[in-house]
């Protein structure tokens, strides 16, 4: 669930940025682009991932703002959950520790693996967690590079899907050459351009 009063976002006018900031500030800039008779496309991108934000315009911009805020509202108040044996259940607070945000899901592995997970400290719970936390730290380099490819894949095939140098670029973004992905964006829209060379940054780092 992403928290909407830290979620940050950019929005497009064709391919002309507009906003960008909290969710909250970039849909009033959006709101005011659209009812002032703009008739190009506007469009709201998380800076995160590049994923469309969807939005609904209708009505004044305090209709669209309380609308996000209800959503949030319902967001924030929804149960936690853990894996019953017929399907989710609410999560429930008892006495003892806290479940710390624990959700069960479904994990399917060979029966070798299991009695290893059982023979080690703590259990398998506390094995998986344990692994799970070490690949996050061993792969954070990795992890980043991967999510500011896709990032700036996203966007790229989103907004300049039908520049010049399209396909090359992505080429290079996932060549991990600098150089090259520089060049062929070069004479794109400055504001296109800036941004896919933001979201990109990370891919390029050694």
């Amino acid at each position: 669930m992403i928290d909407q009063a830290q979620q940050r976002c950019t929005a497009f006018k064709g391919m002309e940025l507009i906003a960008s900031g909290r969710l909250s500030e970039v849909v009033r800039r959006a709101k005011e682009t659209i009812d002032s008779g703009e008739t190009e496309p506007v469009l709201i991108l998380d800076d995160a991932t590049s994923e469309p934000v969807e939005v609904d315009f209708r009505g004044s911009v305090q209709d669209v703002l309380a609308r996000l805020d209800e959503r949030a509202d319902r967001d924030a108040l929804a149960p936690s959950t853990v894996a019953g044996q017929d399907g989710p259940v609410p999560a429930r607070r008892g006495r003892g520790r806290p479940r710390l945000g624990v959700v069960g899901r479904e994990v399917t592995l060979l029966p070798r693996h299991w009695e290893w997970l059982s023979s080690q400290p703590g259990g398998a719970s506390v094995t998986l967690r344990k692994l799970v936390d070490e690949a996050r730290r061993n792969r954070r380099g990795a992890d980043r590079i991967r999510q500011s490819q896709e990032s700036a894949y996203r966007f790229m095939t989103t907004i300049a899907g039908n520049l010049p140098g399209y396909e090359e670029a992505i080429r290079a973004l996932f060549a991990r050459d600098a150089a090259r992905f520089e060049e062929t964006i070069v004479a794109w829209p400055g504001d296109v351009r800036d941004h896919a060379r933001a979201l990109a940054a990370a891919a390029f780092e050694e």
